[in-house]
């Protein structure tokens, strides 16, 4: 590894070339953590130090794909940064399409419910906007839970949240939420078994919150069927789909007697099911 800060960042960044989208930044992230100051800091005062030898390691675990939100233990979501490890997927910038619709179509809710929590990124983000509102979130993994705990300490909401150990697939899992609820928010796993996954999610991201079955539904056909108990008169449930599902869980809302409509990503492509009693 080259002997100072500069060099050695330009050195990762070159290997990194062909394993990130962001060669430089990831290189210059790893650095300020293996210096223990702030990107912009070392930027402006430590190009010319001599680079750590934590630095090494570092750069190996990025180079086995391992994702940058684990390395540097945190990931910025919906404008708030979220505490992440190996217990909690990464939230994506796409999911925020989901968070934003909510937002939008009940500016006024007061009760939130989340399925499949994970580190609170959807709560969070929507109880940072929603300033009478509580929320709470459950999740089958005590250990996600307890990021979930700690990211609504540091953001200040921890007295407007709660997280319950919960799982939708066993009966009465529901009784103690205080519902029915304005809002209900899914990201539920809804990869198909078997799926071609790049390498920072198949082998880093845990997979019981990613894969559900053989068509990747299995998850949806447990939780639709109870959404309409669990939403007010006026109530609407956003739940994430992936790519190529917008057809079947739609299919499978409408069968319960639910109004859907579709919400698309970045990408243009189908990601958010809005799902509300029919008027």
């Amino acid at each position: 590894m080259a002997d100072t800060v500069a060099q050695a960042i330009r050195a990762a960044a070159q290997q990194f070339a062909e394993a990130s989208p962001t060669p430089r930044a990831d290189a210059e992230h790893l650095m300020a953590l293996a210096l223990g100051v702030s990107r912009p800091d070392m930027l402006l005062r430590h190009m010319d130090n001599s680079a750590p030898e934590i630095f090494v390691s570092l750069v190996a675990r990025r180079m086995a794909h391992e994702p940058m939100g684990y390395i540097l233990g945190e990931e910025h979501f919906f404008g708030l940064t979220f505490k992440v490890t190996r217990d909690v997927l990464i939230p994506r910038p796409d999911s925020e399409v989901l968070v934003e619709a909510a937002l939008a179509a009940r500016p006024d809710a007061r009760r939130v419910l989340d399925c499949g929590t994970g580190s609170g990124a959807l709560l969070l983000a929507v109880l940072s906007r929603l300033g009478e509102a509580r929320g709470v979130g459950i999740d089958r993994s005590q250990a996600a839970l307890g990021i979930a705990r700690e990211n609504a300490f540091s953001l200040g909401l921890a007295e407007r949240s709660a997280f319950n150990l919960a799982d939708w697939a066993q009966p009465g899992w529901a009784d103690d939420l205080g519902g029915p609820f304005d809002l209900i928010l899914a990201n539920p796993p809804y990869v198909e078994e078997g799926a071609q996954l790049e390498p920072s999610v198949r082998d880093h991201e845990p997979p019981a919150a990613l894969y559900a079955g053989p068509d990747g539904l299995d998850d949806y056909r447990v939780l639709i069927p109870q959404l309409p108990v669990l939403l007010g008169p006026a109530g609407l449930a956003f739940v994430e789909i992936g790519a190529s599902q917008a057809d079947a869980v739609s299919a499978m809302a409408r069968g319960r007697g639910l109004a859907v409509t579709l919400h698309r990503d970045l990408a243009g492509r189908e990601r958010v099911v809005e799902m509300a009693h029919p008027h």
